[in-house]
């Protein structure tokens, strides 16, 4: 999918459980997440952390098509990616801040996760190329980002989550709309899309 000397880019198929797994239990939010967050109401999310989110999106992955890409760096899990269809993520149909901006058929960005010892080096970089390709090899046209936008430059744990405004912008994201002052909408054209693959 998306390959550098070092570093490898490949959706999350049912074959790669395993390496992503060993990834997220590698940090206590992503143990208890498992990129559930965007996907349910707060309750249910609350009421499944950990184990049962896992197996909730253990489903997701083997159901498909891959809701992410992973990053290998000399064969090993390094960071993460979610992209899905805007639809399958609740939370943002919920949001008023992250609601639709229009009619447009989106694939949706929501979160990223780094292995502290791997942060920049491009992990980020590859992985928005890597779903940009999923998302596209499945029919998308524009792929969509919420990213934080830091006042001081610096962002908190919880936000690094999402990515900044400047990595979206270098990948050739645009702002489309902005309710709050530190979260903006960007999106990236694909261009023509292109006949889904049936999955393997």
């Amino acid at each position: 999918m998306t390959t550098t000397p070092r570093l490898d880019v490949q959706p999350l198929t049912p074959e790669r459980w395993r390496t992503f797994a060993a990834l997220f239990r590698t940090n206590r939010v992503t143990d208890g997440c498992w990129c559930m967050w965007f996907r349910e109401p707060t309750s249910v999310f609350r009421a499944q952390e950990g184990a049962r989110n896992r197996d909730a999106f253990r489903r997701i992955v083997k159901a498909g098509p891959p809701p992410g890409v992973i990053a290998y760096l000399d064969g090993r899990a390094v960071g993460w990616c979610a992209i899905a269809p805007r639809g399958e993520y609740g939370r943002l149909q919920r949001s008023r801040t992250l609601a639709p901006v229009d009619d447009t058929p989106v694939w949706s960005i929501t979160c990223f996760f780094i292995d502290p010892a791997c942060r920049g080096q491009g992990v980020a970089a590859a992985l928005i190329e890597g779903a940009a390709a999923l998302a596209a090899e499945h029919g998308a046209r524009v792929i969509e980002a919420y990213p934080v936008d830091p006042d001081d430059g610096r962002i908190g744990a919880e936000d690094a989550y999402h990515g900044v405004v400047s990595m979206f912008r270098a990948a050739g994201f645009a702002e489309v709309a902005r309710r709050s002052g530190r979260r903006p909408i960007m999106r990236r054209s694909l261009g023509r899309a292109r006949r889904s693959r049936p999955q393997p």
